[in-house]
């Protein structure tokens, strides 16, 4: 994605600020939140396969199906 920016220094020339049009804007926070779910998927993930092998090597107590919907 092409992003056309603007900097905004103040008067002693330091970097303040970044402008973009608005359309880029979206188009940077919906890539920001579909990587973010991403991420969550991935987190949930790799917690269920760790709760699963805990389960295996009986460190944790199985869930029945019941009790798993439930907690959704």
């Amino acid at each position: 994605m092409q992003v056309s920016l603007n900097y905004v220094n103040d008067t002693k020339g330091t970097l303040r600020a970044v402008q973009m049009p608005i359309e880029d804007w979206k188009k940077v926070l919906d890539t920001l939140r579909r990587y973010e779910q991403a991420l969550q998927v991935q987190s949930d993930l790799t917690t269920a396969f760790a709760e699963v092998e805990m389960m295996r090597a009986g460190k944790l107590k199985k869930k029945t199906l019941s009790s798993f919907l439930h907690e959704l």
